[in-house]
């Protein structure tokens, strides 16, 4: 397996372009709806929210249209740009920070934190994940809810695996080479890109990108949870609020902030 730190700095560059694109199978509402639901359950009905990983906006976007105060934080730019160019078409008055989820800095606390679409197993090693959590306790209201989801191994293992897949579209196609290490427990994938230049009589620009995952089971978040500082509250399938099973390809946790003082 080559170095996961090789290229970290490099994704999101050419495929931040056609992300959204790609991403356009994504619920990004349906996904909102179930978050607003869980955080109207712990009284989270307005105020700020942070967005960790917020990439190109869209679910930083859909919680603002319902209402919350928006801050975005992401380390790559590209997406950021984006982020912003949504911003301006929407009108929403959100904060987007460049800046890296494991050592992240706000200007106060935040009334409820979310990360979506597996930006936790971006972080490849336990104590910078751990860091991460500890970095959202410390930036949430006392009593502050943490929603976030991440990929299993059962999903890298028999979904994702040592694959091909390829998608071609209009304007742009991929070629995605996964490899999954089940050792080390990290999933690398190798993405080619093909994007059509405008500027160019419709040539094609290609670019290449490798991105590494880990994967984490269930009981070693709770473990990071509960390390960090944080309250362990509960755990779905994904977003359908249904109990986790072996299949489950996604989950969604949720966390909550203790040890601060609500006087």
């Amino acid at each position: 397996m080559k170095d996961e730190r090789e290229n970290e700095m490099d994704i999101y560059t050419g495929f931040a372009e056609v992300y959204d694109t790609f991403m356009d199978n994504v619920p990004y509402s349906e996904w909102a709806d179930c978050l607003e639901g869980i955080l109207k359950e712990h009284g989270v009905c307005g105020g700020l929210v942070l967005d960790l990983g917020c990439g190109t906006g869209s679910m930083t976007e859909s919680l603002a249209g319902r209402g919350y105060d928006m801050i975005g934080v992401d380390n790559a730019g590209e997406m950021l740009e984006i982020a912003v160019k949504k911003r301006e078409e929407s009108g929403h008055d959100i904060l987007y920070l460049q800046q890296d989820m494991c050592g992240f800095e706000l200007y106060g606390t935040v009334r409820a934190a979310v990360s979506v679409c597996d930006c936790i197993n971006y972080v490849l090693e336990e104590e910078e994940l751990l860091e991460a959590f500890r970095l959202v306790n410390n930036y949430l209201d006392p009593g502050g809810i943490f929603l976030f989801d991440f990929n299993t191994q059962y999903k890298y293992e028999n979904i994702l695996g040592n694959r091909t897949f390829a998608e071609d579209r209009d304007e742009c196609s991929f070629i995605w080479n996964n490899f999954y290490y089940e050792e080390d427990r990290v999933n690398e994938y190798e993405l080619t890109l093909f994007i059509r230049d405008g500027d160019a009589g419709g040539l094609y620009r290609k670019f290449q990108e490798t991105h590494y995952q880990r994967g984490y089971t269930l009981e070693e978040i709770k473990g990071l949870i509960e390390k960090s500082g944080l309250e362990f509250v509960e755990a779905y399938d994904a977003y359908t609020k249904k109990p986790v099973s072996r299949g489950s390809e996604r989950i969604l946790a949720v966390a909550r902030e203790k040890g601060k003082s609500k006087c």
